[in-house]
C-alpha cells in the first residue's frame, strides 16, 4: 500500500490549493481526481473567463453576503485572503484586474489560464497527481481514515482532505461523492440544493430575445402577490427563461418561494426613471411621432429585438397612429416598461446551477483548521461544506481560502 503524508480527494480549485500548499509545507502529497484533468469546473466559471475573486479585502465585509454562515469563513480569509489570491496569480504569471461590481478577472487571459496556473503550482510544489482515478470509499477504523480505496488501488496517508465539490454541473465530476463519505462516518448534512442558477419562465417568447443583455434593470420577486426581494443590475433572457447575475443571486430565494406559492418577477426596464416621468416620456414620443404607426414608434425606447415581443403583449394595433393611442393603452405600455410580469415555472436545477448550497454541516467541522470533529485525520474544503455566497468571485475565494487552510493544517498536524 502506497503511504503519503496527505491525500487530497478532488482536483478542483479547493483541492489543488490544499494539495499544493500541503506540499509546500514539506508533506508528501497525493491528489486523486476522477476526471481526466484537474480543474474542469474552473473552465466554465465566469462564462469561461473565471471570476477569480472579489475586490472586497476586509474579511468581515467579505463574509456578509454569505449570510448566517459567513463568519465561519473568517479564519480561512485571514489566513489566505483576497490580497493573497491576487498576489498568488501574479506570481503564477496571471495578472488580474478589477471589473464592474468588484469582480476580479484575469487581465489578459481566460479561465484556462487560471486552470493551468493552479495545476502548475501544485505540480511544481511536488504533488503527485492521479487523474482518471475514482475514489470508491474511505476505510475508517476507530474514527481515523486508515486508507482510501480507488479504482486503481488503495492508498493511505496520515491525513485526508475531501474537496469533491457539490452537485452542480455534474458533467465536471461533481456528483456528491463527498456527501456520502461524510454521512457514512457520522457527519450531519444540510440538504444540498442547487444555487446560482437560471430560472424557468412560462412565457415561450424568451428564446426570441436570448442573445442580448438587459443592462441596468431592476427585478422584483413576488410570492402570492407580495414583494419579497429586489435586485438591480444585469440579466438576460434564455431559451427557457431568464438568467444573469441578479437572477443567479436571487435564485435560491426563488427556489424556496416556489415551495410556498405562486411566483412572479417584475422587470423594470427603466429603473432610473420614476413611473410618472417615464409616462411623460411616452407622451412626448407619441407627440413627436403623431402620424407614425405605433408599431414603428418604439425604436428610441427598446432594443430592436424586444419590440416584436412588446407589440404582441401590449395589445395595441401596430398600425394605429400614435396620436390615436388611448390613455388606457399607454398605461398598458407603461406597465410593460416598469412592471413587466414574468411568471416563474421553476428553476434549472443542478445541471445549470453554478454552485451547491448545503453540504457537510459546519457544526461538524472545526472551521479554524477545516478538520472534522468526527474523524481525527479528515479535513474538508470548498463547495462540499455548507457555505455558499453570491456571484462575483465570492465562492471561488471560499475555495482558495479553505483549500489553503485545510492543506496547511493537514500537512503540519
Amino acid at each position: 500500500m502506497n503511504q503519503y503524508d496527505v491525500i487530497v480527494i478532488g482536483g478542483g480549485p479547493a483541492g489543488l490549493f490544499a494539495a499544493g500548499f500541503a506540499a509546500r509545507q514539506g508533506a508528501k502529497v497525493l491528489l486523486l481526481e476522477k476526471n481526466a484533468q484537474c480543474g474542469a469546473k474552473i473552465l466554465i466559471t465566469g462564462k469561461g473567463r473565471c471570476n477569480v475573486t472579489h475586490s472586497e479585502e476586509d474579511p468581515r465585509k467579505f463574509v456578509e453576503p454569505f449570510g448566517r454562515n459567513g463568519r465561519s469563513l473568517l479564519t480561512a480569509l485571514y489566513a489566505f485572503g483576497v490580497k493573497d489570491v491576487v498576489a498568488f496569480f501574479e506570481e503564477q504569471g496571471v495578472p488580474l484586474k478589477i471589473e464592474r461590481g468588484g469582480r476580479i478577472f484575469p487581465e489578459h487571459g481566460e479561465a484556462k489560464d487560471v486552470q493551468k496556473a493552479v495545476i502548475a503550482f501544485a505540480r511544481d510544489a511536488g504533488v503527485a497527481m492521479r487523474t482518471s482515478c475514482e475514489v470508491k470509499k474511505l476505510l475508517i477504523d476507530d474514527d481515523v481514515v486508515k486508507a482510501v480505496e480507488t479504482t486503481v488501488g488503495t492508498f493511505s496517508a496520515s491525513n485526508v482532505v475531501v474537496a469533491t465539490g457539490g452537485l452542480s454541473y455534474p458533467e465536471t465530476g461533481c456528483t456528491g461523492d463527498g456527501y456520502a463519505w461524510a454521512r457514512s462516518c457520522g457527519h450531519r448534512l444540510v440538504t444540498p440544493e442547487p444555487a446560482l442558477m437560471p430560472v424557468k419562465l412560462s412565457a415561450p417568447w424568451t428564446a426570441e430575445v436570448s442573445h442580448f443583455n438587459l443592462k441596468n434593470v431592476k427585478i422584483t420577486l413576488c410570492v402570492d402577490g407580495k414583494k419579497v426581494d429586489e435586485r438591480f443590475g444585469e440579466a438576460f433572457f434564455t431559451r427557457s427563461g431568464i438568467g444573469g447575475p441578479i437572477i443567479l443571486d436571487m435564485s435560491s430565494r426563488i427556489r424556496d418561494a416556489l415551495k410556498q406559492g405562486t411566483v412572479k418577477l417584475l422587470l423594470d426596464l427603466k429603473p432610473a426613471v420614476a413611473t410618472d416621468l417615464f409616462d411623460k416620456r411616452l407622451q412626448r414620443e407619441f407627440a413627436e411621432q403623431s402620424n407614425h404607426e405605433f408599431g414603428h414608434s418604439l425604436g428610441n425606447l427598446l432594443p430592436r429585438d424586444m419590440i416584436p415581443v412588446f407589440l404582441r403583449l401590449v395589445g395595441i394595433d401596430p398600425k394605429k397612429k400614435c396620436h390615436s393611442v388611448t390613455r388606457v393603452e399607454r398605461q398598458r405600455l407603461l406597465t410593460l416598461f416598469k412592471e413587466f410580469e414574468l411568471h416563474v415555472s421553476g428553476c434549472e436545477g443542478f445541471r445549470k446551477a453554478i454552485i451547491t448550497s448545503g453540504g457537510v454541516s459546519l457544526k461538524d467541522i472545526d472551521m479554524r483548521s477545516m478538520r472534522s470533529k468526527q474523524v481525527s485525520n479528515l479535513f474538508f474544503a470548498g463547495e462540499v461544506i455548507d457555505l455558499d455566497g453570491p456571484t462575483g468571485g465570492f465562492n471561488l475565494q471560499e475555495c482558495w481560502s479553505t483549500g489553503y487552510l485545510s492543506g496547511v493544517n493537514a500537512a503540519t498536524r
